[in-house]
């Protein structure tokens, strides 16, 4: 049978780990929920023909660029994906925005503030034209921490008074595992603090529904030399003892306490070399009437403490996150049968796809991006100069 509903011509850009996972999103998505688009994927970019072949042969993408610019200027396509190292986002963004073409980009939003400054200010001019922008925090999206979320709206465990946000990995505590790209800090921006302490920040802003106001930061580069080349593989990869080595010139590991503008205060990390912990995403609220935990290598659970229920039984409860009321679950599988990783990216085209279709400004927005951009930034000067610093417009 035909699909009726309008396409919405897809042109992604980058093609390893992310693309990977936002390709099988965009076909996933309209499998499984009933959208108000048709995701077509029209084209994927990257600079090595090749392998974007390989991934355009894997994935069902139409056709193949290996110029991005290309992308803005094919009327088969109307949202520009962005998979690419963090040095790339603002160029290409603030092109596709210019272009009409609505921007999905991954995290952290750029490089600097100044990059995301003008990438936001890019997304604000193009929403008046009806554009939209999104940024890409896909934790948000499990259906777990979308239901906290709804918890702490609610009221359910009253004032916050505590959060605490870790981000642990161990992917380099191999002091030979290869040098890659995100240990570059011109393509990175950053290491452990960018790549996943960004996203504890936005979860524990949006969980909350507050922001962090000042902070102070800790940072540590334990391997400050890496093996040139070797067998890359996802994130990390192996490598001879003897090879050339290059410099490390990005954090192994980032720390930082924060104030929250609505007085609560937290405590956050984000390591690279937490031996055994391959994706522990972390998050605890404390509040006065209840706290929150989530860890994302138990991503369907999240724990939940009532101080209202009588001290005799009060204690913990799992809550297993896979019924049909819960956030995103209804389009699934029946209840206690699990969702991975690859959902929230999933859940991520649904929302935006429906923004785009409703003329809805989505969420999270390059706004959003910028804020935990300046928080960054924050926490990297901080640890600089050892003082704390304030979370503004010139952070």
């Amino acid at each position: 049978m035909s699909d009726t509903r309008p396409a919405l011509g897809i042109g992604m850009v980058g093609y390893a780990f992310m693309g990977a996972a936002h390709s099988q999103a965009w076909r996933t998505a309209p499998a499984f929920f009933d959208l108000p688009l048709t995701p077509r994927l029209s084209a994927i970019c990257g600079r090595d023909e090749a392998a974007a072949a390989d991934v355009a042969r894997r994935f069902g993408w139409e056709s193949v660029e290996t110029d991005w610019r290309a992308l803005l200027t094919r009327d088969d396509i109307d949202v520009i994906d962005i998979c690419t190292p963090g040095h790339t986002h603002a160029e290409i963004a603030i092109a596709a925005l210019e272009a009409g073409k609505h921007v999905l980009c991954e995290k952290p939003l750029a490089n600097t503030v100044e990059e995301a400054e003008a990438m936001a200010e890019a997304a604000a001019a193009a929403a008046e034209r009806g554009v939209r922008a999104m940024c890409g925090f896909t934790y948000r999206r499990t259906p777990a921490v979308a239901f906290a979320r709804q918890l702490v709206a609610s009221g359910r465990i009253g004032t916050i008074r505590h959060i605490r946000g870790q981000y642990l990995q161990d992917w380099l505590a191999d002091e030979d595992a290869p040098l890659s790209w995100r240990l570059d800090k011109s393509l990175a921006g950053s290491g452990a603090l960018g790549d996943i302490g960004a996203h504890i920040i936005d979860m524990a802003q949006f969980v909350s529904g507050d922001s962090i106001a000042s902070v102070n930061g800790l940072m540590e580069t334990f391997v400050p030399t890496r093996p040139v080349g070797g067998d890359h593989a996802t994130l990390g990869g192996t490598s001879s003892s003897t090879a050339e080595r290059g410099p490390v010139t990005v954090d192994d590991a980032a720390a930082f306490t924060a104030r929250f503008v609505g007085g609560a205060i937290g405590v956050f990390e984000a390591t690279r070399f937490a031996t055994g912990r391959k994706n522990a995403l972390r998050l605890e609220i404390n509040g006065t009437l209840g706290s929150l935990a989530f860890d994302f290598e138990d991503m369907n659970v999240l724990e939940l403490f009532d101080a209202t229920e009588d001290p005799a039984v009060a204690g913990f409860r799992r809550i297993i996150v896979t019924e049909a009321t819960h956030p995103y679950i209804a389009a699934w599988w029946p209840p206690g049968h699990g969702l991975g990783y690859e959902h929230g990216f999933t859940h991520q085209v649904v929302d935006l796809v429906t923004d785009i279709a409703k003329g809805a400004d989505p969420a999270p927005s390059f706004a959003d991006g910028l804020a935990v951009q300046r928080v960054l930034a924050a926490v990297e000067a901080s640890a600089a100069d050892g003082t704390t610093h304030q979370i503004g417009a010139t952070s």
